[in-house]
């Protein structure tokens, strides 16, 4: 790499420590680390969500199966994006309904009671923890085919940027990486596409080079494949924690609509960008990796003094997710476990330093997850599998209907989850012999057990006083 290129690299890096410092002079409270004192209107919401779920997985992962899949993966996977676009419409301008919340086991305690509060916590960590390891091999991957540093060491060098800053500054550090690092991902991502494709020869040489599979609807999927991909992506990663945390951080419902709303419209543009340039790299660099096709362009394609900068939107990207994991796994671990379980009168100030030294642990975690995850795309979506099965639908329908039942709700999770494990690590391997994946049997379970133990649980509308049973 070009010394401009890599005095650019670091002084990105000294850039994130440097507001990681200034916003720990912000921090005085929980409220500050977990929500950034509920003032985060719209457009910051917006450029904070997008830069948040548009890590490793919708860069350097999408580009990485567009190279081998074609478009098809794109179209699967598009299903994230709706599902924003629909939970902006639909849900999140109804979590403003709780105030002083700042995780979703704040609502489901709510509906359910304490012991889904427990649940939603544990199960909420563990998919983060999982995330974070895939944004971290996304970092070590990104310093392995730029700078030629051994992956693993990538991992350590990025993830202690990010844990420096994010556990100084907490959600107001977070915040203002990512409006930054969105800002940098709208400008320098796109211009590796164009540059790219200038590179290959214009659009209808890398059409005349490339298979018609790679460019079609379906590709090579089987219904079967592309409707798994598609549930996978449409559930497994909806309202999450770190996505919920920022419409609570909003001030108020109709911030909450836009901001949610526009970041989803904003994936459909970044999915096609990032799928793309893994078709340029293929063209290019027919013999490269797939999880390296992003980053290999961006090292061998691009001009002197542009690499380092787009380098750095690169990690920017992977790096605005990683924080938001991290930040929303330490404020779910001290408000929805050790607050609730532990030690209910903890002081601010304590819950605060708690809340800074579980960022350092998780972090410590999802280091070592990510030393063994096998690509991006594989640890996500294992991750998704976590999620979907077990909080969800709880979640929603009670945001939604305003349903309370504890019966019902713990219930439905345990039997999710048990599913899924099953279904998935089990002796028999159901997921080979059905065809159906492990995500897709645990919501059915889910789903259905709600359904029934709502339906003979439930107390009458005119006994029911906001409480759960």
């Amino acid at each position: 790499m070009n010394l401009w290129d890599l005095l650019g690299l670091i002084s990105y890096f000294l850039l994130l420590i440097l507001i990681g410092y200034l916003s720990s002079r912000r921090v005085k409270t929980s409220d500050d680390f977990a929500v950034a004192g509920n003032r985060i209107t719209w457009p910051i919401l917006f450029a904070t969500l997008a830069a948040s779920f548009l890590g490793g997985g919708a860069s350097m992962g999408r580009a990485g199966k567009s190279f081998t899949d074609g478009y098809v993966f794109m179209f699967a996977a598009a299903a994230f994006p709706l599902a924003t676009v629909i939970a902006g419409l639909f849900i999140a301008p109804k979590l403003k309904r709780y105030p002083g919340a700042h995780t979703v086991g704040d609502i489901m305690d709510h509906h359910f009671g304490a012991p889904a509060r427990l649940f939603t916590g544990i199960f909420s960590i563990i998919y983060c923890v999982g995330i974070l390891g895939a944004q971290a091999l996304a970092i070590g991957t990104v310093f392995n085919a730029v700078l030629g540093i051994d992956v693993s060491t990538g991992i350590l060098l990025g993830m202690a940027a990010v844990l420096l800053y994010s556990t100084l500054g907490g959600m107001w550090a977070v915040i203002q990486t990512d409006v930054m690092q969105f800002l940098m991902l709208a400008i320098f991502i796109p211009l590796t596409l164009v540059i790219g494709v200038q590179q290959a020869g214009g659009a209808e040489a890398i059409i005349a080079r490339l298979p018609d599979a790679h460019f079609s609807f379906m590709g090579d999927y089987s219904v079967g494949l592309f409707i798994s991909i598609f549930i996978a992506y449409l559930l497994g990663e909806t309202l999450v924690p770190p996505y919920t945390q920022r419409a609570l951080a909003a001030p108020d419902s109709r911030n909450a609509r836009l901001g949610y709303t526009i970041a989803g419209g904003f994936g459909f543009l970044f999915y096609f960008v990032s799928a793309t340039i893994g078709l340029v790299a293929l063209v290019l660099f027919p013999d490269t990796s797939p999880d390296r096709a992003m980053p290999e362009l961006i090292r061998s394609a691009l001009p002197v003094g542009i690499t380092g900068l787009v380098l750095a939107a690169l990690l920017a990207v992977v790096m605005s997710t990683a924080d938001s994991y991290l930040n929303s796994s330490a404020v779910v671990f001290v408000r929805d476990i050790y607050q609730s379980f532990i030690n209910p009168e903890v002081s601010e100030q304590k819950r605060l330093w708690i809340e800074r030294g579980v960022n350092l642990a998780i972090g410590i975690g999802a280091i070592i997850f990510a030393l063994y995850a096998t690509s991006i795309i594989d640890a996500l979506l294992l991750s998704y599998a976590l999620w979907a099965p077990t909080v969800l639908i709880p979640f929603v329908l009670a945001v939604l209907l305003d349903l309370n039942c504890k019966r019902a709700a713990l219930l439905a999770m345990i039997a999710g989850a048990a599913v899924t494990l099953i279904w998935k690590w089990g002796p028999i391997q159901l997921e080979n012999i059905t065809g159906i994946s492990a995500l897709i049997a645990g919501v059915i379970t889910n789903l259905l057990i709600f359904t029934l133990v709502y339906k003979r649980f439930r107390l009458p509308l005119a006994v029911k006083s906001g409480g759960s049973h």
